[in-house]
């Protein structure tokens, strides 16, 4: 029988009932971050990234949501602005002009709106990818949706996102970001008893397919990426969610 230990960290209940305080993940007591291929991780408040530069985007950012995290607040767009803690610099938002490609985020402005800092923090650009307009807010829209959907069902997810930063990629702006050709989301649902994962591996296009038919293992995105994902979890259950593709455990 495989057992798992898993700390929480809740919200303190504060004085300010209109934002939460809700404080970063302590890496001693809950860390699932993956491997880094760029030996180069930011953390930040909400969040934690590996920057690629190469690519002058994140090969991964990851980052803890929960029920208590969702929020309808209308909030304002802030401007993006360069990620100082990338120590090669993350790229320029200009690149991204006249390109035909948005700015994609990867922690989704959508998943943070619960504070202003913590939404404010979504618009680095370490945090953003070139994506298709209608990609963004079509398919991969839905996905992120359908995320915060199994959150509100009292699911705790651990999601990791990111672009596949492989092959042949075509390039944008003067920094010559990558454009990807898949996106992957992967989330490791730690409500006890039952710990389970799924993993999405989405071409770079809209689609009118059911989710469920972009779910693969981790393990192939593993080799795609050459990203351990899930390196401190005991070997056992490790082994176990990232061979499995099946989403029988996952309402759809």
């Amino acid at each position: 029988m495989i057992s798992l230990i898993i700390y929480l960290i809740y919200p303190s209940s504060g004085n300010n009932k209109t934002e939460l305080d809700i404080s970063p993940i302590s890496n001693s007591t809950f860390n699932y971050l993956p491997t880094s291929t760029t030996s180069q991780i930011v953390s930040h408040k909400y969040y934690t990234l590996s920057y690629s530069e190469p690519h002058e985007q994140a090969e991964w950012v990851a980052y803890e949501l929960k029920k208590e995290h969702l929020s309808f607040t209308n909030r304002k767009r802030p401007l993006f602005e360069l990620d100082k803690k990338v120590r090669t610099k993350s790229a320029h938002w200009g690149n991204y002009k006249n390109s035909g490609y948005s700015k994609g985020h990867l922690l989704p402005a959508g998943d943070r709106k619960f504070s202003n800092d913590a939404f404010n923090e979504t618009f680095l650009t370490s945090n953003v990818s070139p994506q298709k307009l209608d990609f963004n807010a079509g398919v991969w829209n839905r996905l992120e949706q359908k995320v915060r959907y199994w959150v509100g069902k009292e699911r705790q997810l651990y999601v990791i996102t990111g672009g596949i930063l492989n092959g042949n990629l075509s390039t944008i702006g003067k920094e010559k970001v990558a454009v990807p050709k898949q996106f992957y989301k992967i989330l490791l649902d730690y409500s006890q008893p039952e710990i389970k994962a799924i993993a999405f591996l989405v071409p770079h296009k809209e689609s009118k397919q059911s989710l469920f038919d972009f779910v693969v293992s981790i393990d192939t995105i593993e080799r795609l990426t050459s990203i351990d994902f899930f390196p401190s979890l005991a070997d056992g259950l490790e082994t176990q969610l990232e061979s499995s593709s099946d989403y029988k455990n996952w309402s759809f």
